[in-house]
C-alpha cells in the first residue's frame, strides 16, 4: 500500500517552490516506458526510459559494481562483493577512469562511508577502515575496526559513522525468520573504537545502507519487504495475486528505541499470517513504526542519496533518490528504476515520489538494475548497475 501523493506548491522565505510527484497506479507501479516523451540518452546508455528533462550518461563500466562513495577529493569508491574488491575512479577530462584497486581479499565486501581522512568499509562479518595517503588509488593503511560479526543470509552489512559512532546492522538469515534474541534484524550504534555499542532499532529484514537526511541527524534506510506474502492462503507460481503487491518495501526513519515490525508486522502494522495467532499480536503491531515512506511491494530498494546540491535543481534538494534492483518474487517485473522520493520543505516529511529512470525496455526486458545512487561534487547523481556492469550519471538535460 502507498501513501496517498500530494501535489504541493508553496511559498518558502520568499521563494516560490514547486514541486510535482507523479501517483502510482492502484497496483503501485507505473508502466515501464510511462510516456512517449522521454528525457536524454547519451552514448552507450540502453533504451531507458528518462523522465523529460533529464540527461542520463554511462560513466564507467565495471563488473559487479554496487556500492559507491566520493571521499573529499572526488575519488569515486566502487565496492564489488563477487570479487572482494573495491575500485578507485577519478575524474579525466568528463570521463571517470579506474586509477586502482583500493583493497583487494574481501569477500562480500559492501557498504562504504568515507569519514574524516579514511573510507569505512564492510564485509557481511566484519567492518574495516583504509585511507590512500599517496593518492594512487590503494589503500595503504587498512585497520580492522571490528570482526566475527553475524554474516550470511541477507549478509548485506551497511555502514554509517558520525562523530561519536558508527550505525551498522545485518539483515533476517531467510525470510521471516524469528531472530528476536539474535544480533541479527537491528540496528546497532557502535563506539568508534568498536569496544562499545547500544541497540539502537529492531524489527528489520534487509536494509544495506543507511544516511542522515541533510542538515538532521534523521537516519533513514531502506528496507526490503518480505516474500510469499500469500503463500499461507494458497498463492503459489503462476498465480499469487496477495503475494505480488505485497507486503510494500519501506523507506525508513530509524529511531533509537523504534520496533519497525519484521518479521511479526508488514507495512501499515499488517501482520504476516503466519504469526497472527501468536498472542502479543496486537501489542507488536500497537508499538510498530509505519514506514516513513512505503514502495511498490517486491521493488528491492537498496542504496539512496539525498540531495545537497542543486545539480538536479532547486526543487530536488532535501529529497532523496533510491535505486530499486527490481522483483524476483512477482509475475510482473516490477522495480527496476531510480526513484525520487520528494521531502516537503517545511515538515521534512516525505510526501510523493516519481520515476527518474525506468530500466526496464518497453517489451518489459531488463536493460539494467540499479543498486545504489550516490551525489557527485558536481550535484549529478550516478547510479550503479549490477546486471550490465555499468555506472551511470544523471544530470539536467543539456548539461
Amino acid at each position: 500500500m502507498t501513501r496517498k501523493l500530494i501535489v504541493s506548491s508553496f511559498v518558502v522565505a520568499g521563494i516560490s517552490t514547486a514541486v510535482f510527484c507523479s501517483p502510482r497506479s492502484s497496483e503501485g507501479e507505473p508502466a515501464a516506458h510511462p510516456s512517449t516523451a522521454v528525457g536524454q540518452r547519451g552514448e552507450g546508455v540502453p533504451d531507458f526510459w528518462i523522465r523529460p528533462g533529464f540527461k542520463v550518461s554511462l560513466v564507467a563500466e565495471l563488473r559487479n559494481a554496487r556500492f559507491m562513495e566520493f571521499d573529499d577529493k572526488g575519488t569515486l569508491y566502487v565496492s564489488q562483493p563477487d570479487l572482494g574488491t573495491i575500485s578507485t575512479f577519478k575524474n579525466q577530462g568528463g570521463k571517470y577512469t579506474k586509477i586502482g584497486e583500493f583493497t583487494t581479499g574481501h569477500r562480500t565486501v559492501h557498504g562504504m562511508h568515507f569519514y574524516n581522512g579514511w573510507l569505512w568499509f564492510t564485509e557481511s562479518g566484519a567492518i574495516f577502515k583504509g585511507r590512500d595517503t599517496n593518492g594512487d588509488g590503494k589503500a595503504d593503511e587498512t585497520v580492522t575496526v571490528l570482526d566475527n560479526l553475524p554474516k550470511g543470509g541477507h549478509w548485506w552489512r551497511p555502514i554509517f559513522v558520525t562523530p561519536n559512532g558508527f550505525f551498522t546492522s545485518i539483515g533476517d538469515s531467510g525470510n521471516i525468520n524469528d531472530e528476536t534474541n539474535t544480533d541479527r534484524q537491528k540496528v546497532w550504534f557502535y563506539s568508534l573504537d568498536g569496544k562499545t555499542r547500544k541497540l539502537w532499532a529492531s524489527g528489520l529484514r534487509n536494509t544495506e545502507k543507511y544516511r542522515y537526511r541533510p542538515g538532521t541527524t534523521e537516519l533513514y534506510g531502506a528496507d526490503h519487504g518480505s516474500d510469499w506474502f500469500g503463500k499461507p492462503i494458497g498463492d503459489a507460481n503462476g498465480k499469487q495475486p496477495v503475494t505480488d503487491l505485497n507486503p510494500p518495501c519501506e523507506f525508513n526513519l530509524y529511531v533509537e528505541g523504534g520496533f519497525y515490525g519484521h518479521p511479526f508486522i508488514t507495512g501499515n502494522k499488517v501482520p504476516r499470517i503466519e504469526f497472527q495467532n501468536r498472542p502479543d499480536i496486537i501489542d507488536l503491531a500497537d508499538k510498530t513504526i509505519v514506514p516513513a515512506w512505503s514502495f511498490g511491494g517486491h521493488y528491492a530498494p537498496n542504496g539512496f542519496c539525498f540531495m545537497s546540491k542543486n545539480g538536479l535543481g532547486t526543487d530536488l534538494v532535501g529529497d532523496a533518490l533510491v535505486a530499486h534492483h527490481g522483483s524476483w518474487n512477482s509475475l510482473k517485473k516490477v522495480g527496476y528504476q531510480v526513484e525520487r522520493v520528494c521531502f516537503d520543505k517545511v515538515t521534512g516529511k516525505p510526501y510523493g515520489s516519481q520515476m527518474l529512470v525506468g530500466t526496464l525496455s518497453k517489451s518489459g526486458d531488463v536493460l539494467g538494475r540499479p543498486v545504489d545512487c550516490v551525489e557527485a561534487p558536481d550535484g549529478s547523481v550516478f547510479f550503479s548497475d549490477d546486471h550490465g556492469g555499468k555506472i551511470y550519471r544523471i544530470s539536467k538535460a543539456g548539461s
